[in-house]
């Protein structure tokens, strides 16, 4: 039978999360943007014929892109990935866009006013004049021989440039394709690219969740249990969780996207699980509070392990199919469901002792 690990000085019990916590701040910095947050172009080949990754990347190089490769085999045959990060074209396409999208309402209302007023004449025309140059900006760009003083209707102009910006990212698109179909024999390729607005806004949403996520659950907890300590020991753990999940993509190199995101949020709602499920126990129900604290650990430790098994098979899983989204998900799960086993049962079982106890 195992012995009831809070019996004697508990205190110790903090020692390793701590330490593991400490070492996943060091980390943290090392963590990578994957294509999702900081925008670029992921290309996956399915290969006829086998190719060298190092190789390809000089031979793409060559070619005016750069980027990594990966080159492996799946139980559907060889694959490719090549990874590019984001061309100046397309962050350029992304910035004269916005500006005309943003210059044209402001010309749009000018025409409006010009035309009941001609008092509004000489700033419509000076509107019209820079959102010109903008749209001229964006059909150079798209090697299009079009000007905008040629658009005398706004709709008409804001039609032709919304071409060209597709046009920018149709020639990329054609670039890489042609260098591809120079250096690889394959039977398919699928190609994926993030603009840098959609990046920004991936990463704009991904605060926005997480802020809205970490208000929820602190208004949440402190209404429930209505007591500082508890409520600060609930919130610490799961903080603890996802900064040694976190610690782990540093050091693992798994990427941030929205499938590591995703699997971070769920590694956030598991730990409120455990952590509640301890707190209920220490503070609702009667009897030795050591002993609570270790019937409470019994049945987390047993929710995380089945957790921790479930996770375990898809990371096996993504090492046959090297599907990058089950290796992301999957080892961001097992690292926060590892660290929540210490962080829950060495910090916040420690801490609601002492509490419980009357030592804080």
């Amino acid at each position: 039978m195992i012995p009831n690990i809070y019996q004697g000085d508990y205190r110790r019990l903090i020692v390793f999360p701590l330490a593991l916590i400490i070492i996943s701040l060091f980390f943290i910095p090392q963590i990578k943007l994957g294509v999702d947050f900081q925008g670029g172009t992921l290309i996956i080949i399915d290969l006829k014929q086998h190719v060298d990754p190092d190789q390809l990347r000089v031979n793409l190089a060559q070619e005016g892109i750069s980027g990594t490769v990966k080159v492996y085999t799946t139980s559907f045959g060889e694959k490719a990935e090549v990874e590019i990060p984001q061309n100046p074209d397309l962050v350029e396409a992304d910035t004269l866009i916005g500006l005309f999208n943003t210059k044209l309402d402001e010309v749009a209302r000018l025409e409006a006013q010009a035309n009941g007023n001609a008092s509004y004449m000489d700033q419509y025309l000076a509107g019209r004049k820079d959102l010109n140059n903008i749209s001229d900006s964006l059909f150079t760009l798209a090697g299009n021989d079009s000007k905008a003083e040629n658009f005398t209707n706004l709709n008409t102009l804001k039609s032709a440039v919304s071409g060209s910006y597709r046009a920018v990212y149709d020639n990329y698109k054609g670039v890489i394709s042609k260098s591809i179909d120079k250096y690889v024999s394959y039977s398919s390729f699928s190609l994926q690219s993030v603009s840098p607005a959609l990046s920004a806004q991936f990463i704009t949403n991904a605060l926005n969740v997480a802020m809205i996520a970490a208000v929820l659950t602190t208004l949440l907890v402190f209404i429930f249990f209505r007591d500082f300590i508890p409520s600060v020991a609930v919130l610490t753990g799961a903080l603890s969780d996802i900064i040694i999940a976190l610690g782990a993509m540093g050091l693992l190199g798994i990427p941030f996207t929205l499938a590591s995101f995703a699997a971070l949020l769920m590694i956030l709602g598991f730990s409120l699980d455990t952590d509640i499920l301890l707190t209920m126990r220490m503070l609702k129900r009667a009897g030795d509070p050591r002993e609570k604290a270790f019937d409470a650990m019994h049945t987390g430790v047993t929710m995380s392990v089945t957790a921790l098994f479930a996770f375990l098979i898809l990371y096996i899983i993504s090492l046959y199919t090297h599907i990058s989204i089950y290796s992301e998900i999957s080892g961001v799960a097992l690292a926060g469901l590892f660290g929540d086993i210490f962080a829950t049962w060495g910090i916040n079982a420690v801490t609601l002792l002492l509490h419980v106890e009357g030592k804080i």
